[in-house]
């Protein structure tokens, strides 16, 4: 929902009616995964994409339909094999597609969106009836359908939290930024830490790392990276992540300034448990060893960290 929230609000505040069209089942090549959202209006706006083309004709005109009629509907569509090469598949598919009227229960997840505050919406789609939970569940953030019910966890806005205003955080709070992340540079060091160094971060803290991290909210969708190869800064750091639940934790350095790290948080009382939960080395091994493939390889990681990615070759994944 979020990447069609500014649309979304825009057109509230116009009075338009709305109808939202999700992603809710695909087989064979789909290019849009569940819960992809496509808005449609009574006046013919659209915003959002349920196949990046392919069958976004169609859902206008089904969207169209269930405005006039104010009933929820199920629309399958199967994707022609020289359809699907048209728009970057290899073979086609099929999509099928939850289409109902903006109702009360989504301008609340709206609201919550707009406060960035976590929620879930499990919709029965039999029924067309839906319900908001506060919160999301622990583990993978994406939507899922059991039978009748579709549920879509809507998690904070990813953050990205850089401990290190070093020369590799450079690349990487760019293309956090690229990948939607809100962005945050922790450093100690003020000539580190510099709007003319990192001018797409969201926040610079020049702070020593755990006083910063107490002043943040830290949770499962929030992402630590920890450049800094200081003991000084990176034991600090360390410390106060290890004892929240962070969707993610990386440090740079061989493995054994890893080993140095973690026999030093045993000698402290930190268990092997917590100690695991610390990608280091950090990364994903890609070869290149340049500032801008090193933050490629810690980004790739968090990714298929976030998503439940396997991390090998697509040609080596499991189909």
């Amino acid at each position: 929902m979020r990447e069609v929230l500014n649309e979304l609000n825009q057109w509230t505040r116009e009075g338009e009616e709305i109808a939202v069209a999700t992603v809710i089942e695909t087989w064979g090549s789909s290019p849009r995964p569940l819960g992809s959202k496509m808005l449609v209006t009574r006046s013919g706006k659209m915003a959002g994409s349920v196949s990046n083309g392919c069958i976004e004709g169609a859902v206008f005109e089904e969207a169209q339909k269930v405005l006039k009629s104010g009933a929820p509907k199920i629309a399958a569509f199967g994707v022609a094999d020289d359809v699907a090469f048209e728009v970057g598949l290899a073979c086609g598919g099929h999509i099928e597609v939850f289409i109902q009227p903006l109702g009360p229960v989504h301008r609340q997840l709206v609201g919550m969106l707009d406060r960035n505050e976590p929620a879930t919406l499990r919709t029965n789609l039999a029924s067309g009836q839906a319900e908001l939970i506060k919160g999301t569940p622990q583990g993978s953030e994406l939507a899922r359908r059991d039978g009748d019910l579709f549920v879509e966890p809507f998690r904070r806005p990813a953050h990205l939290v850089i401990v290190g205003a070093i020369h590799i955080a450079i690349p990487l709070h760019r293309l956090a930024k690229l990948m939607g992340y809100h962005v945050t540079v922790i450093d100690a060091r003020a000539k580190f830490a510099t709007k003319e160094r990192f001018p797409e971060a969201d926040e610079l803290i020049v702070a020593w790392p755990d006083e910063a991290m107490s002043k943040l909210d830290i949770d499962s969708s929030v992402y630590v990276v920890i450049l800094t190869h200081d003991p000084k800064f990176d034991l600090p750091a360390l410390r106060s992540v290890l004892a929240r639940e962070p969707g993610y934790i990386g440090a740079i350095g061989s493995r054994k300034t890893n080993q140095n790290r973690f026999d030093a948080l045993r000698r402290e009382g930190f268990t092997e448990e917590q100690l695991s939960r610390v990608h280091g080395p950090i990364g994903l091994d890609l070869g290149g060893r340049g500032a801008e493939e090193t933050a490629l390889g810690i980004l790739a990681e968090v990714t298929a960290v976030r998503f439940g990615g396997s991390g090998v070759s697509m040609r080596a994944a499991r189909a």
